[in-house]
């Protein structure tokens, strides 16, 4: 298809796309499947996964019982020709709590499990890490803007939008893919559903575990130059991933996303992420763990 006849989908139809990923199946049993994603191709986004596997368990929580916490391990790499299934095991419904252990396959193969706690609301003792004080969204570019204008100060000539995506990210500080040099592990950036999504909260928390894995993980390459996606120098995989669900949000408004990587080595990196309301509040906390193994590119020739 020449790049003339291509139109990008809609923000709107992007988003549709993924709450339609998200809305997985019950097929009875505690069983569940997460549909393919629309034109996927290779290895399914991580971010999905946890996304479909939280969506099935919370199908088998009361509702009083909001999603506190989710401990994820990342076994085999998706394929995005196969659907996912689902399989829920209910752990513990006690008088305040209730645990899930979930197991995600595809073609009879384990590819992720994942542990979540849920937790009736209780008033308690609070205190919280304040929000950064950096810019707001609405002075920033948006990852897509920024691509084009690196490709055209490259030399080369934009292609639109190559990966458009339902979530649509703002950084305040240079991502992976636009750095030279070496630079501190922090990293900043505003996101939110590229489109509005339905009022219902499960919603709002699946597509905040979807958007979760991104750019993350490569906020523990930032300090080695060396390492590139871009230049093929890297290969990398999530480990594993965990969330603590701290407030209430909307995934359709901004959320800032601060990151950083105290520790990286043996070909694996460390980072944790802080979610924030616009308002300041601290709606999230996420760790990840991932493979940066160091190659050599492969040649052109």
């Amino acid at each position: 298809m020449s790049n003339e006849s291509f139109i990008a989908p809609s923000p709107e139809e992007l988003v549709a796309d993924m709450l339609d990923l998200l809305n997985v199946e019950d097929r009875g049993g505690d069983r569940f499947r997460g549909k393919r994603k629309k034109g996927g191709v290779g290895r399914v986004f991580g971010g999905q996964v946890i996304g479909q596997a939280l969506a099935s368990a919370e199908l088998t929580v009361p509702a009083d019982r909001p999603v506190h916490s989710l401990h994820a391990y990342f076994v085999r790499g998706g394929n995005e020709d196969y659907e996912i299934d689902f399989r829920v095991e209910r752990d513990l419904d006690g008088g305040s709590f209730s645990n899930r252990r979930i197991v995600a396959s595809q073609q009879g193969q384990t590819i992720l499990n994942m542990l979540a706690s849920f937790h009736k609301r209780e008033e308690g003792a609070w205190h919280a890490a304040p929000m950064p004080d950096v810019a707001g969204p609405e002075t920033l570019a948006n990852e897509a803007t920024l691509r084009r204008q690196a490709a055209i100060a490259a030399g080369r000539t934009p292609r639109g939008p190559a990966r458009p995506r339902p979530i649509e990210l703002r950084p305040l500080d240079p991502l992976h893919w636009m750095q030279e040099e070496a630079r501190a592990p922090v990293s900043n950036v505003w996101f939110r559903a590229a489109a509005p999504l339905p009022d219902d909260p499960k919603i709002h928390r699946a597509v905040l575990a979807y958007a979760s894995d991104m750019t993350l993980l490569s906020t523990c390459v930032l300090p080695h130059a060396e390492l590139s996606w871009a230049k093929g120098t890297i290969m990398s995989a999530s480990l594993d991933h965990a969330i603590w669900f701290h407030d209430d949000f909307r995934a359709d408004e901004w959320l800032l996303y601060t990151c950083e990587s105290n520790w990286a080595g043996r070909a694996r990196g460390f980072n944790s992420g802080r979610i924030y309301a616009q308002d300041g509040r601290l709606v999230a906390n996420v760790t990840q763990e991932g493979l940066i193994r160091p190659i050599a590119p492969k040649s052109k020739s």
